[in-house]
């Protein structure tokens, strides 16, 4: 009996070694992968084309955060609205649903009211003091700001600036009065073209070519590239660069996504998203340029405004009627300009 016993007790003794040999190996496979960091594939929305400045800056993103996780995080690029267009992606990044996207800043203001901001007219003197405001204080706040809406900015992109292209020459403030100028149909752009003389016409995107051809509108409004691509210099050949909006983007994560993330991951994300701005900011002046090239070879005759200031002044009064709700922001673009 007493030898029966002996041999049950060497068999749980052994059992127990067993068991606890099997935790030992569970809990160090566990921590060799806590030490490796978790393997994720995300997806980044773009509506740009594959070849368009943003997705340029999308893709050298996604190359870094790859390059510095060692392929640990990959990130696939969608471009050409592949995932739905911006706003409808801007509420599935919300979801978590997707994880990463490229947008306006337009749509943002929806979605976090400091975005409209950058809606007011002649706030920034040039492109240089624009980005001393984005990469400053406040504008670090705003990308942060948008963790209220289940999301996180990462950095900005850049976008250039809307500017005026009409039938007859326009070289002053002066030479727009009296003329039907199509805009997005929002009360700041409404009051903008009212401010300068013009007459605020609303039409969709799709109609301004055959409405500039018609003369149903003498003028419209964007940056150089959508200005050619969208094929309106062959409607009409003036085109000032009086930048009266610089609307840039913005890349994102979503806060669901954010939250899952470690510590070092997260520094790794963000860090890859503000180096990927030099590579954007880049392919952009390169496209501008090609674009303002192809436009001259065009016939189209482009004016360069040499002092923003009377400009400015006209539109004061939508500036004071509208800045009342972006005092700080504004505050923060004056302190830029210093």
């Amino acid at each position: 009996m007493n030898r029966k016993k002996l041999i049950a007790g060497a068999l749980s003794l052994m059992l127990a070694g067993s068991l606890f040999a099997g935790c030992g190996s569970k809990d160090t496979g566990s921590a060799e992968k806590k030490a490796e960091g978790a393997k994720y594939t995300f997806r980044l929305a773009e509506t740009h084309p594959a070849d368009y400045p943003t997705t340029l800056g999308d893709k050298k993103f996604a190359e870094l955060v790859n390059e510095r996780t060692k392929g640990r995080i990959k990130i696939e690029v969608f471009p050409s609205s592949q995932l739905g267009e911006e706003k409808a992606v801007i509420e599935q990044v919300q979801l978590g649903a997707i994880e990463f996207t490229r947008v306006s800043s337009s749509p943002l203001a929806e979605f976090n009211k400091a975005f409209g901001v950058f809606s007011l007219p002649y706030i920034f003197d040039n492109d240089a003091h624009m980005w001393k405001f984005l990469n400053g204080e406040a504008g670090n706040k705003m990308l942060d700001g948008l963790e209220k809406s289940k999301m996180k900015g990462l950095a900005y992109y850049s976008s250039g600036s809307r500017n005026f292209y009409t039938k007859k020459p326009v070289t002053k403030v002066e030479d727009l009065q009296g003329l039907k100028i199509r805009v997005q149909q929002n009360k700041i752009n409404m009051d903008l073209i009212s401010s300068l003389g013009a007459s605020a016409t609303p039409m969709p995107y799709g109609e301004v070519f055959s409405g500039l051809q018609t003369g149903v509108i003498d003028g419209a409004e964007n940056n150089s590239p959508s200005y050619l691509t969208a094929n309106h210099y062959q409607a009409v050949k003036n085109f000032i660069l009086d930048g009266h909006q610089r609307v840039p983007e913005v890349l994102l994560i979503s806060k669901v996504t954010w939250d899952k993330l470690s510590e070092d991951d997260r520094k790794i994300i963000k860090q890859a998203a503000i180096d990927s701005v030099t590579t954007q900011r880049e392919m952009w002046e390169k496209f501008e340029k090609e674009s303002m090239e192809k436009l001259k070879a065009n016939g189209v005759v482009v004016t360069e405004v040499a002092d923003v200031k009377p400009w400015q002044a006209a539109v004061k009064p939508v500036v004071d009627k509208h800045g009342a709700e972006y005092k700080e922001e504004l505050a923060a673009v004056e302190q830029a300009r210093k």
